[in-house]
């Protein structure tokens, strides 16, 4: 975890400035997996992992980066636009400031400093947590004090879309930037809003298995599944005018049209229009405590993922089968884009221990593998760091409440 003072103490050593310290978190999706793109509904929640940004301003528009964790120093300038898609972590700290600067904010040269608690490559959206935590900096240091974090979570997006080569939907910057501490979130994708769900959990928790593997197929398979679903609302828009995304259909009304559509497609958009659904019944579940019915829905969206939209691999689907007949486990799915990463699970914490050795045990025994684990509950989304010393954890996060929706 990271040292605040230490962190602190270290940008003052390279860039002699007494930093400001700004931080947002990684994510884990409880369900609705593949669906912000669709323009659907998904049900984060931030979790107690940051990426930490220390910055202070500088005389030019020179944005020099030191992360500690690639141990590299890098720079670019905001009044000479360098290239695009470079093919390193810089990419998505240049992009998110091109982004920003587009959208309108002023901004000026920066040094900056970045740590991660986050793990890279997991599916717990470090990638996010890193570009809102800088886009946060970068708005604060350039004289915006309280930026509004919708904007800056679209930056984010952008930085992805453009400099990344990634089309991911708005999910992971969204709850990195508007997360609200001990509330999961149901998100209108479609309409940019929320709905804070409390997360209601009683004598249960939340636990994160990363299994720390990674398939290369991911970047390409996820925009790959992004055309499909694409190919598949044109097919059913010929049938149903009215239908501009997925989330537009039902599943009775998808089930009635499906054998028209080529069967590759088909299981595509099956995932994608009963996912909404499972999601919607998921926020009502979880705010009302019914983790036996929340725990259902996410195994039902496992299964999914793995046989209609096939984003799962062997090993996460053995993580999750570890779990199948753990008594006091909930529910258990993969989750983020696939093809490695993480999975989640919900579960009595008396039972923990025993969910970590069945998972360990078997991914051990088949593929010499050894998962981390950790549990979380819901944490805060961006903003600046008020503490000082080395036990500071509360961020200042203002202004959550609910966005206004557009249809």
């Amino acid at each position: 975890m990271v040292d605040l003072r230490a962190f602190k103490e270290r940008f003052e050593q390279l860039y002699q400035q007494s930093p400001r310290v700004f931080s947002a978190p990684g994510r884990v999706n409880l369900i609705g997996e593949h669906t912000d793109y669709n323009d659907g509904f998904v049900l984060p929640i931030a979790i107690e992992r940051r990426t930490f940004v220390a910055g202070a301003p500088r005389p030019d528009t020179r944005v020099i980066i030191r992360s500690l964790a690639m141990a590299e120093t890098v720079e670019f300038d905001l009044c000479q636009p360098g290239p695009v898609r470079r093919g390193s972590w810089l990419d998505y700290v240049e992009g998110t400031a091109r982004a920003l600067l587009e959208r309108g904010f002023a901004l000026t040269g920066a040094n900056l400093l970045i740590d991660s608690e986050v793990p890279a490559g997991a599916g717990l959206s470090a990638s996010a947590a890193l570009e809102l935590s800088v886009a946060y900096a970068l708005a604060a240091i350039g004289g915006t004090p309280n930026p509004d974090r919708l904007k800056l979570a679209l930056a984010g997006q952008a930085a992805e879309h453009t400099y990344v080569g990634t089309l991911c939907g708005i999910m992971d910057q969204y709850i990195s930037a508007l997360a609200v501490s001990g509330q999961a979130l149901l998100i209108d994708c479609r309409a940019l809003s929320y709905e804070p769900i409390p997360l209601r959990l009683g004598s249960a928790s939340v636990l994160i298995c990363d299994t720390q593997v990674k398939h290369e197929l991911s970047s390409s398979a996820y925009n790959e599944r992004r055309q499909q679903c694409e190919e598949g609302v044109r097919e059913i828009a010929r049938r149903h005018s009215a239908v501009r995304a997925l989330r537009d259909i039902s599943s009775a009304e998808f089930e009635a049209l499906a054998s028209r559509l080529p069967p590759l497609i088909a299981r595509r958009c099956r995932h994608v229009v009963a996912e909404n659904a499972r999601t919607l019944a998921a926020a009502r579940a979880l705010e009302a405590g019914q983790l036996v019915r929340l725990g259902r829905l996410m195994s039902d969206s496992h299964a999914s993922l793995r046989d209609d939209y096939e984003v799962s691999c062997v090993e996460l689907d053995e993580a999750v089968a570890a779990l199948a007949d753990v008594p006091g486990v909930y529910g258990s799915r993969m989750t983020g884009g696939g093809f490695g990463g993480c999975t989640v699970s919900v579960l009595e914490r008396e039972v923990v221990p025993r969910a970590i050795s069945s998972i360990t045990e078997r991914l051990r025994a088949k593929f010499k593998i050894e998962p981390r684990f950790f549990a979380t509950n819901a944490a805060a989304g961006v903003g600046e760091e008020r503490g000082t010393g080395a036990e500071a954890t509360a961020v200042e996060n203002l202004g959550h409440t609910p966005i206004a929706g557009r249809s």
